[in-house]
């Protein structure tokens, strides 16, 4: 079975409260249900994570390697700004699917760049939780070599 850590990053914590009528009214912990219970429809062991921390964030993408077979990652608005993210995406070797609740590119300008999307195997965004959803599905045809780089 393949193992999946889905990270999510600063802010997420405050899904179902923060601005319902951009991200939803879905909590983090439902987003999270959501994910393993899909998870075991689809044959793919999901573990999580949250943190508002980069340096967090990049230990635990860190400590992935050798241990998970993928991340999918709501980096949040890092996303527009760590190239230490990047970085540490670039240097574990796993496939990373970004994702995200809103279309970032129908939003501010700041948000239409992601220094995610240049490491990652592709991006996934606009569908609200079902982004998720989606971002599982696109790993484990990844992983079986069904869906190439």
């Amino acid at each position: 079975m393949h193992k999946a850590l889905i990270l999510n990053g600063p802010n997420l914590n405050l899904l179902g409260t923060r601005q319902p009528e951009v991200y939803g009214s879905t909590t983090l912990k439902m987003v999270e249900e959501l994910c393993f219970n899909h998870g075991k429809k689809i044959g793919i062991d999901v573990s999580t994570l949250q943190s508002n921390h980069e340096g967090e964030l990049i230990d635990a993408i860190h400590a992935a390697k050798g241990v998970q077979n993928g991340i999918i990652l709501n980096a949040g608005a890092y996303t527009h700004t760590s190239i230490a993210l990047m970085d540490a995406i670039s240097s574990v070797d796993l496939p990373v699917v970004e994702v995200h609740l809103s279309n970032i590119h129908a939003r501010e300008q700041f948000r239409h760049k992601s220094y995610i999307s240049k490491v990652a195997l592709g991006q996934i965004c606009g569908f609200g939780t079902r982004s998720y959803v989606l971002a599982l599905d696109a790993l484990v045809g990844y992983l079986d070599g069904e869906v190439g780089a």
